[in-house]
């Protein structure tokens, strides 16, 4: 078992987590404790941990980003209130992303706020949605549009999920694993070129964590460093935003995000001095594992959503780019005949 400790929260890696798990609610001694599921995480992840818990209460909503709204908050909160959850509870979020989002945002907001902690069961969680603080529900099909910072009190990481995931949702968290690389660590992102997504990602994964947590710690409220973790999300959002609203089988939020890393290398390239072969290769990658998005991408609506984007400044959207691959820049502003040509550039790959 590998650890990460940190002022506000822990960080637990490897195959015996779970064991770490119940010795840490033994001795907590909460007063009661809630598990959220989704119904795909009940049915293949909630075997694995239940045989450590006793003495639970478990929460299920349906799975997908469409549920991540105020309703399901609403469900659960009534749901603890029913249970007679007190300050001294606490929610365990089973599951990947949505779960993470919606479940820390619903025990930030409880009572003031109680514990959580993060049992990540989607690569994407692992290396992303579960570490940071960032909480929240859409508004209106915007992605994250209300939320808050709050760090969980624990993360318990263990591999072990990622058997129940098909590859399609392995692929979707790889996503965020490249995007670690591209912003802070050029070993990886070569590392990344040559594995196969069924090979043991545990290093890979491990390495990312740490380039997270390395991040977030210096700047947990995203004044500064942490905004590099958006490359590739002004772009990425948008896109995964209309696809919801209009697509009958929406992208993942790593299948647009890799789009959205595609069109902002483009811009990087254009005014950041990312050089041509680096291009193609953040391309090549991308390209090699993800489908080509066969949906429309209009470019006016994608940049009245970029307008909305809660990282604008000053009425500039605002994107991180990448000077080299291992380098990013914050607060790049592009015209808007720059994003339609990256759009463009992504559409004629």
């Amino acid at each position: 078992m590998k650890e990460i400790i940190q002022k506000d929260f822990e960080i637990y890696f490897g195959s015996d987590v779970l064991e770490k798990l119940a010795e840490i609610l033994i001795n907590k001694e909460y007063s009661k404790v809630f598990v959220l599921v989704d119904n795909n995480t009940k049915n293949y992840c909630w075997p694995i941990l239940s045989p450590y818990l006793v003495n639970f209460q478990l929460i299920e909503i349906e799975s997908g980003e469409n549920h991540k709204n105020l309703h399901n908050a609403e469900k659960i909160w009534t749901r603890l209130q029913q249970f007679q959850a007190d300050k001294h509870a606490v929610i365990i979020n089973l599951g990947g992303g949505v779960i993470s989002d919606l479940g820390g945002f619903v025990a930030a907001t409880y009572k003031r706020g109680i514990d959580f902690i993060n049992i990540p069961t989607t690569l994407l969680g692992m290396v992303d949605a579960s570490i940071g603080g960032k909480l929240g529900i859409d508004l209106h099909a915007l992605k994250n549009a209300v939320g808050v910072i709050k760090n969980p009190k624990y993360i318990f990481i263990d591999p072990i999920f990622l058997n129940t995931l098909p590859v399609n949702e392995r692929r979707n968290g790889l996503a965020e694993v490249c995007k670690h690389a591209l912003i802070d660590d050029k070993s990886l992102f070569e590392k990344l070129l040559h594995i196969e997504e069924k090979e043991n990602l545990d290093a890979l994964l491990f390495q990312s964590i740490k380039i997270k947590v390395k991040i977030v710690k210096k700047d947990p409220f995203e004044k500064d460093l942490r905004k590099s973790l958006n490359f590739g999300h002004t772009v990425g959002h948008a896109i995964e935003t209309f696809s919801l609203k209009n697509d009958s089988n929406p992208l993942k939020h790593g299948e647009a995000i890799a789009i959205g890393m595609i069109c902002e290398a483009y811009m990087s390239a254009a005014i950041q001095g990312l050089t041509s072969s680096e291009l193609k290769s953040i391309c090549k990658y991308f390209l090699n594992r993800f489908p080509k998005y066969k949906g429309k991408l209009p470019e006016n609506e994608l940049i009245e959503y970029m307008r909305n984007d809660k990282k604008n400044e000053e009425g500039f959207i605002n994107f991180t780019l990448l000077k080299k691959i291992g380098k990013a820049k914050i607060n790049c502003h592009c015209h808007d005949e720059l994003i339609i040509k990256s759009l463009a550039f992504y559409k004629n790959l």
